[in-house]
């Protein structure tokens, strides 16, 4: 089974993509210096938007999901894992986690990036309010 769903989102001055454990995108069309796992504003979709074939594939143990982010030619691949403990309900953000802790804005644990792993010149066109577009694809056994 596979599903794919697609986020249009964008870079803010602010960005600085340093925290440790997580990223995520967001609906909120601002930015503080807090926000430092925050890599994408404006997005199109929060985890309520996502559809629920998407969601029926993605919410399960056995679930993968890859994550391409691309800017301005720039792009990196992250790999995450499902879990039968999303929820996929915030109607704003969506948090990619390198731990196991879900709530309802993770949409992806286990994930082998996080926002100050990601690639320097992805995060300098984000950090200059460049578009971004976030692809991604579920998928697990039938």
């Amino acid at each position: 089974m596979e599903a794919q769903e697609t986020i249009c989102c964008k870079g803010h001055p602010h960005v600085l993509g340093n925290h440790p454990t997580t990223f995520e995108v967001t609906r909120e069309n601002h930015l503080t210096k807090n926000g430092n796992c925050i890599i994408g504003i404006a997005a199109d979709k929060g985890c309520n938007d996502l559809s629920a074939e998407f969601k029926r594939v993605l919410c399960h143990d056995n679930a993968v999901l890859v994550t391409r982010l691309t800017c301005e030619g720039v792009f990196v691949e992250v790999k995450s894992r499902g879990s039968s403990g999303l929820t996929l309900h915030d109607p704003t953000d969506i948090v990619w986690r390198r731990s196991t802790f879900v709530c309802g804005r993770t949409i992806g644990i286990l994930s082998d990036h996080v926002a100050r792993s990601l690639p320097e010149a992805l995060m300098a066109n984000l950090v200059a309010g460049k578009d971004m577009i976030v692809n991604l694809t579920a998928m697990r056994p039938g």
